[in-house]
């Protein structure tokens, strides 16, 4: 078995644009150094995508967040920076019009790893969601969520994010 790195929603829209927030584009180079060390480690490294039709202010999350990002096939939907040259073919994407992702945790119920860890963007809604669902698909595997690599436009959200983490038993690092 191996380590298991995902990069939640490191998109530009999250990052740069419609909803970008100054404390994501500081992650870059601890995502980056991440990846590299699970790559060096023999480690998967898995992405998530948050995908929008052109409908999404008629869709429920979208009559909530009035804010157009991460249209599928616009820039905004793109990996950020060096995180977009750091994706491989063979990284397994999850292409997700929801905060959390099916097809990620069903993945994660077929492919046993020894660890998990979850980084990137927005730590109070995606990565959260998704920690959840590792958890719940790996309930025996340690999963971890590095504070350091992780953050949220609204402080206070971001900290009790990983406050009800770290009550879940996801292994919050990095504070």
């Amino acid at each position: 078995m191996k380590r298991c790195l995902i990069v939640v929603d490191y998109q530009n829209d999250f990052v740069t644009g419609s909803l970008g927030f100054p404390e994501a584009a500081a992650l870059e180079p601890r995502i980056a150094q991440k990846i590299r060390q699970y790559r060096a480690d023999g480690g998967a490294v898995l992405f998530t995508f948050d995908t929008h039709n052109e409908d999404y202010l008629s869709t429920q999350e979208g009559r909530y967040l009035p804010v157009e990002h991460c249209i599928r096939s616009t820039d905004g939907h793109r990996l950020y920076g060096q995180i977009a040259d750091l994706m491989q073919e063979e990284d397994p994407c999850f292409y997700k019009d929801v905060f959390g992702s099916g097809a990620l945790y069903e993945h994660l119920k077929a492919t046993p790893y020894e660890s998990i860890e979850l980084v990137g963007v927005v730590s109070n809604i995606c990565v959260i969601s998704n920690a959840v669902l590792a958890k719940t698909a790996q309930p025996q595997t340690p999963v971890q969520v590095d504070a350091s690599c992780t953050a949220g436009s609204d402080r206070a959200l971001h900290q009790a994010a990983l406050d009800v983490m770290a009550g879940m038993q996801i292994q919050v690092t990095g504070r």
